[in-house]
């Protein structure tokens, strides 16, 4: 089996068009300057569902500043399915795209790969605001959108028919985002496109290319689980560096060595501390057993050989990782098949590609030496 997200959620952006890309943005522009490019686009009519992070002050609605938030960005083609309109655009092109859209914006489009997730992100705002409801740390939900802002009234009834909780959006009409999520303060982008999410990584964001499964796996409701890939993912690629280049015994050699050196931090190692800082504020009020978020280590290191030193770095960085499972090299599908969570992240195709066989939601870091050496059956992972 090979994924290839183009195939997967049919085709490129509709938007992104083979001219040279527009300028975005200083990124280093302040959240005032930014705002009003991506601004809320205005109220939902009110409905049943999970209780509003939004609160009422002095006339106006309240909605927490990025920099104190931990901000989700989300591609429109993650969040929905929008093959048939993708067809439109690579038949028809974009005049005849954006019309067939603007005919249609009364038809919600149908959920995608990364909506239990969001569905799982709102569910943890509603118990963090009956705890803290005067706090500004919960999870801020951004669209990312190369669309044309004509398709935004589609997008905006969508996201009222399924309920979601989504005021800031993107529209970029065929230019980069990468830009704006640095004005977003992004903690987490996920996207079908993977030369956008290898541009995020390369200016520091955590970032992951998301794959559908054709059968998925229910998950949890109430609990927002979430499993990560050890090496090149929360950790660097220097293990994994040292396996490629010099084999299996090379590095159980090297892990032994440096059991007590510190792996340096992978690209997705911020995300897990955001995660980290909400659960604690769960855990002061007297619900780590029944916390809403739950994380997980899913790697193909052994325990005995190599996983000391995993576990020792998380344990000096302040990290808590829920489950940690060390499969010593063992397929990782069935293990999330039993985990059943919302997203999990790795830098393997190998490894996506087997969740993704088993009915989970994967995104792929494409991240580290491992891009440079695609996996063969029949080998062993070090990570």
């Amino acid at each position: 089996m090979s994924l290839d997200p183009v195939k997967v959620m049919k085709g490129q952006d509709p938007m992104a068009l083979s001219s040279p890309l527009a300028s975005n943005g200083d990124s280093k522009a302040s959240w005032e300057e930014s705002e009003g490019f991506c601004d809320g686009l205005g109220p939902k009519k009110p409905k049943s569902g999970p209780v509003r992070r939004a609160r009422k002050v002095e006339g106006g609605i309240f909605f927490p500043k990025p920099e104190n938030a931990v901000t989700i960005a989300v591609s429109s083609r993650v969040l929905f399915r929008t093959e048939r309109e993708q067809k439109v655009f690579e038949e028809k092109g974009v005049e005849e795209y954006i019309k067939y859209q603007m005919e249609h914006e009364n038809e919600p489009f149908a959920p995608g790969p990364a909506f239990p997730f969001v569905k799982a992100l709102e569910t943890v705002n509603a118990r963090l605001r009956e705890l803290y409801p005067d706090s500004e740390e919960l999870f801020d939900i951004v669209l990312v959108t190369y669309n044309h802002a004509h398709v935004g009234v589609r997008l905006i009834n969508t996201i009222n028919h399924h309920n979601l909780f989504i005021e800031r959006f993107c529209m970029t009409g065929g230019s980069s985002p990468i830009g704006y999520l640095k004005a977003w303060h992004t903690n987490l982008y996920l996207s079908a496109d993977a030369e956008k999410v290898q541009e995020a990584l390369a200016q520091g964001i955590a970032a992951a290319t998301m794959f559908m499964p054709e059968k998925q796996i229910e998950v949890s409701e109430t609990q927002l689980k979430v499993a990560f890939d050890g090496d090149a993912v929360l950790f660097s690629d220097e293990s994994e560096r040292i396996f490629k280049a010099h084999g299996l015994d090379k590095f159980f050699e090297h892990e032994r060595e440096n059991e007590n050196t510190l792996l340096d931090h992978g690209p997705l190692k911020g995300f897990l501390e955001a995660l980290g800082k909400l659960q604690k504020k769960f855990y002061a009020k007297g619900h780590r057993l029944d916390c809403p978020i739950r994380t997980y280590l899913v790697t193909a290191r052994s325990a005995a050989s190599s996983g000391i030193r995993a576990l020792k770095t998380l344990r000096a960085w302040g990290l808590e990782i829920d489950e940690a499972l060390f499969l010593a090299g063992a397929p990782k599908g069935p293990m999330l098949e039993k985990i059943r969570p919302h997203i999990y992240f790795d830098d393997q195709m190998f490894h996506v590609e087997g969740a993704v066989e088993m009915g989970t939601v994967a995104a792929h870091v494409p991240y580290g030496i491992a891009q440079k050496y695609p996996h063969k059956k029949g080998t062993n992972s070090a990570k």
